[in-house]
This record gives C-alpha cells, structure tokens and sequence, in this order.
C-alpha cells in the first residue's frame, strides 16, 4: 500500500559508527566525567505504576551477524497510555514515568536489554486506540538514517487486532516481525533484523 507523505522528508546523515558511543554513551566506553552517567540509561524510576517488564533483543543484518555496536532508543506512554509529553491533552502521566530511554548493546553478546512498564493503549488521531507499543529508533555502523519501529506484544492479540497502525501493514506475514515474544513473567524477546528473512517493518517517519 503506497501511502502520499505530506511532510519533508528526512535530510540524509552522517554513519553513526564508531562514534556514536563515543557522543551518547561514553560511561560505557570508561570515557567518565563528561556525564555523571549515561543519559537515559531507564525510562522509568521508582514507583512506576503498572506491570514492570523486561525487554532483551539484539539487532542483526542481513548476513545474520550480529551488531555488536547498536543503539537503540525508545519512546513510550505510561501505564495509562498517556505520554509525558506536556502537549497530550490528557494531562497527569505518571511522574515516574520519563518514556525516553537509550540503550546499547553488549560488546560481547550483542543483546541489549532494558527494564520499564508496559504501556498502555494511546489514542490515534482519528479516536482509535493503537496497541500498547514502544516506538524505537535504531543505529549502528552502516546505518545512514536511524531506522524507526515499534515494539508490539505477543499476548496483547485483541488490541493488536484494533490497533489502526498494525491493520495499514499491506503484508500480513510480517506484522510479526513487530511483535516481542513472551519468555517468562514479565520477560520478553524482540530481535531487530534489518534485512532479509524475517526483516523488521520499518515506519518511513
């Protein structure tokens, strides 16, 4: 499904490797006191409301390698599906509640992994309610422009049936791709494939 965009579109960057850690996350590379630590390292503080949750993924490229060097970051509504953003015409997000958060991947492993609550169904312009979701913002070597996504939820099937954004995926097979597994508990899994079998859907935003 083609879709008109009535916006300018995004201007072309610089690669984001290696530098990017160097500039978002020097704490981890032993670069200290430039921040007292990594900004944005939760999206979440003590006393979040709702059901807290752990999200673990790696991001891989389309020969199957693993990036060891990706950064992700993440944008979500609180329990009540209300962003703490001081435009929402809601009001009264949870205070403890940031939504924003910056993760890396490990070294070694490659997995990143983040801990916050699961957010609640947010509005869409029409009215309709979209599933709860994460939106993410992807990087790494190679990367030119960030890529956008969002984390949907597996066990989340009648929201994810009615949410407006998952319904305008013209190929149905790959709305999976958006979806975290559930491994446990308040655990789940959600691998970013950035080509090939399995490749994550990327929103043009």
């Amino acid at each position: 499904m083609v879709q008109s965009l009535n916006q300018l579109k995004e201007s072309p960057s610089q690669t984001a490797g290696p530098y990017v850690h160097i500039g978002l996350t020097p704490n981890a590379l032993g670069n200290h006191g430039i921040y007292p630590r990594d900004l944005g390292k939760s999206p979440i503080r003590a006393g979040a409301k709702g059901e807290k949750i752990t999200i673990t993924g790696h991001v891989r490229d389309g020969a199957g390698m693993i990036l060891r060097d990706a950064l992700v970051e993440s944008w979500q509504a609180d329990a009540a599906g209300i962003h703490p953003a001081p435009n929402d015409p809601r009001g009264g997000a949870d205070p403890n509640v940031t939504g924003w958060a910056r993760f890396i991947a490990d070294f070694d492993s490659g997995d990143w992994q983040f801990d916050t609550v699961k957010p609640g169904r947010v509005p869409a312009p029409d009215g309709r309610l979209m599933a709860p979701h994460i939106s993410i913002w992807v990087v790494a070597r190679g990367i030119n422009i960030g890529l956008q996504s969002r984390i949907y939820f597996e066990d989340e099937e009648k929201a994810n049936a009615e949410c407006p954004v998952l319904q305008r995926v013209e190929h149905r097979e790959r709305v999976k791709t958006l979806l975290a597994k559930k491994t446990g508990p308040g655990s789940y899994r959600f691998d970013i494939v950035l080509q090939g079998e399995d490749e994550t859907v990327f929103f043009d935003i």
